[in-house]
């Protein structure tokens, strides 16, 4: 008798143990969340806007009062780009600050090493900037996208634009990791259904600065159309390359490459580039007055004027809150995948953002994606989600 009721004390101990780590980062008064984001590296420049856009959404929140009582806080941890600090931060988002759910990791190898460390504990991927099929597929009760892989951007803009410019070679220059691959599989799958191929393919390693012997091989394959699994400097080092070479193809891009830095940093050479994208950048002086009104308050609030990745985050925390506010007080792991699963149907937002849907079946918002185009220094959508055939 005394060995029986030992087990069923040792078993509720046991089981005690794990509703508190399901539960983590939940109190009364709060609920802390995280997020793992390129803060000093190559991709700095879109992770200080998704982290502000973030900071903007929570302060809006909890100048409110919180959800249910409870006040959100935002842990941050800089990876520099380097999945080994990935997991170091993920490590110390889950273990030391106990946080609810990492939101917005930037990177599908980042987002993947991070999911490794969050599961065991209970810790939900919530729309991370990783637009990969392995975010969302298969379903799993700790890990929601917000927004299409790039996978299926790519494979929506590329067909439409292809046919309109005539194009004869369709080629890929690409990061060879992950996300390079994502893209051009994208990219295969779209030309198949105009009958079409990538007829040559070069890549480039993470952190390449110098593109003149992929845009040479371009060149000389005679390819008119180039889709391009690129970042930041990489987008901006090959459109430049190619200009000074004198060769102009049709160039575009999934989202990764949809920046205000582009125009920045590389200038007029940049017109005329494609890039697919979901919402716009936020330009302060947008017709549309709430956006304008938007940007003008991330302006004050942060010193500096917003990007689309700031949309990006601001977005997050949104979806996050609803979330939240429809799992009720009872806040936990399994109250929030119900509310999570049972979102339903959520319009499009001022941003441009498609409307979004979530179901025990379905753990991606939208696949929807539209095409933009660099005109004069400015993004521009040159094909919307209906559109695009």
């Amino acid at each position: 008798m005394i060995t029986i009721r030992f087990a069923v004390a040792a078993l509720a101990g046991f089981a005690a143990g794990m509703a508190i780590a399901q539960n983590q980062g939940i109190t009364k008064g709060d609920v802390t969340i995280g997020t793992i984001s390129d803060l000093s590296g190559p991709v700095a420049g879109y992770g200080k806007d998704v982290r502000n856009g973030m900071l903007m959404r929570i302060s809006e929140i909890n100048e409110k009062g919180g959800i249910h009582g409870r006040l959100v806080k935002l842990q941050v941890e800089d990876n520099g780009y380097d999945p080994r600090r990935t997991v170091l931060a993920a490590q110390k988002l889950v273990n030391q600050d106990k946080v609810f759910a990492v939101i917005g990791t930037f990177g599908t190898v980042h987002a993947l090493a991070a999911m490794q460390v969050q599961f065991p504990k209970e810790v939900f991927n919530l729309f991370p900037m990783a637009l990969s099929r392995d975010m969302y597929e298969p379903v799993h009760k700790l890990k929601y996208a917000m927004i299409s892989s790039y996978f299926d951007q790519v494979r929506a803009v590329v067909p439409g634009l292809y046919k309109s410019k005539n194009a004869r070679k369709a080629c890929a220059l690409y990061q060879d990791d992950d996300y390079g691959h994502e893209v051009v599989q994208g990219a295969q799958a779209g030309l198949k259904g105009v009958g079409a191929e990538l007829f040559e393919r070069t890549s480039y390693k993470r952190g390449a600065t110098d593109f003149s012997s992929q845009v040479a091989r371009l060149k000389s394959a005679d390819c008119d159309f180039v889709v391009l699994g690129t970042l930041i400097r990489e987008t901006v080092g090959a459109i430049a390359e190619a200009r000074k070479l004198q060769y102009s193809p049709t160039f575009i891009a999934a989202s990764s490459a949809y920046t205000d830095l582009i125009p920045k940093l590389g200038g007029k050479a940049m017109d005329g580039f494609y890039a697919a994208t979901t919402a716009q950048h936020p330009y302060l002086d947008d017709a549309s007055q709430p956006v304008q009104a938007w940007a003008n308050r991330y302006q004050t609030q942060f010193k500096d004027a917003p990007t689309v990745f700031s949309v990006y985050g601001y977005k997050m925390i949104d979806l996050f809150s609803q979330a939240m506010e429809k799992a009720g007080p009872s806040l936990s792991t399994d109250s929030f995948a119900k509310a999570m699963e049972s979102l339903g149907s959520i319009p499009g937002d001022i941003f441009g953002n498609p409307p979004m849907s979530f179901s025990p079946t379905q753990h991606l918002g939208s696949d929807k994606a539209r095409l933009s185009q660099l005109q004069d220094g400015r993004w521009k959508v040159v094909l919307d989600y209906n559109e695009l055939k």
